[in-house]
Formats: structure tokens, sequence, C-alpha cells
């Protein structure tokens, strides 16, 4: 009786020694695929800002660098997420809470964009009308989730022990 449950604790951990390398390899390709994918976003990036320059910029060129940037930098937190889940084993909130933050930030910046190109408009139809209100409506709900975010940012900074970064072991542990 001794042997059946020594052969089922050591398939348990063989088991478990599977899972546990089949989430690192995909862990791992996701996090390749990830850096690909930022190295193509900042070549991109780069090309916009200088094309942005010659052209002495604009409004909608300037935000679409913006909007680049800040593309990369959701795509930098979320491999970040990747690395701290893979070294620390735990997947925290608060990089979902930043990279959701930074995606409602590039939403405001269209919508206020779009908001100033139909307030520029000669021509101030029924439609118009409906699509400034509504873009003002979600302006709001923006502002609202943008708070709500920062608030938990800071309170996830504020229960954690020290200055220490989110998903980060002690080095005592």
């Amino acid at each position: 009786m001794n042997d059946g449950s020594d052969i089922q604790g050591r398939l348990t951990r063989a088991a478990s020694a599977v899972f546990l390398h089949t989430e690192h390899a995909i862990y791992a390709a996701l996090g390749i695929l990830l850096a690909l994918t930022a190295l193509l976003a900042l070549a991109q990036a780069t090309s916009l800002t200088w094309e942005a320059m010659r052209a002495l910029g604009g409004a909608d060129k300037i935000l679409e660098v913006i909007d680049r940037l800040l593309f990369l930098l959701m795509l930098i937190e979320i491999l970040h997420t990747v690395r701290v889940s893979m070294r620390s084993g735990k997947l925290t909130c608060e990089p979902f809470l930043i990279v959701g933050l930074i995606a409602s930030i590039r939403r405001v910046l269209v919508i206020t964009l779009q908001s100033s190109q139909i307030m520029e408009a000669k021509d101030w139809s029924a439609d118009k009308q409906a699509l400034f209100a509504a873009s003002m409506i979600e302006l709001g709900v923006l502002a609202g989730l943008i708070l709500t975010m920062v608030l938990g940012i800071f309170l996830l900074h504020r229960a954690r022990n020290g200055d220490q970064a989110a998903g980060v072991e002690d080095a005592e542990a």
C-alpha cells in the first residue's frame, strides 16, 4: 500500500514538472513574440516620428506618433508582466492596470483630436452634434475609468511592503 502511494506521489511530481516546463516554454515563446512585436512597433514609431519632423508635424501626425509610442509602452508593460510571471510564478494585477491606464489615455487622445476636428468643421449638422455628444460621454466614462485605475495602482503600491516592484520576490524568501 505504501508503494502505491509512493508511485502516485512520483507521478504527481513528474506531471507537475512537465506542466511547469510547458508553462515556461509557452511564456518564453510569448515573450519572444512580444519582443519582436515591440521592436517592429519601435521601428514604425521611429519612422513616423521622422516623417512628422520632416513635415513639421501637424495634429494628426503628432497624435499618430503618440499613439504608436503609447502602444509600444503597452507592449513593453505586457512583456514585463510575462517576465515577472515567469520569475515569480505569480500573476500580478498592477501591470494590467497600467496597460489599461495607457490604453485609456490613448483613447482620450484620439477622441480629443476627433472632437476638435468636428468643432472646426464649418457645417455643424445633427449627425456631428450627436457624434460630439457621444464623444463627450465617452470622455467622461474614460475619465472615471482612469481615476479608478490610478486609485487601484495607488492602493496596490500602498499595500505592498516598501518600494518593491509588483511580483518581485523578497530576497529572504
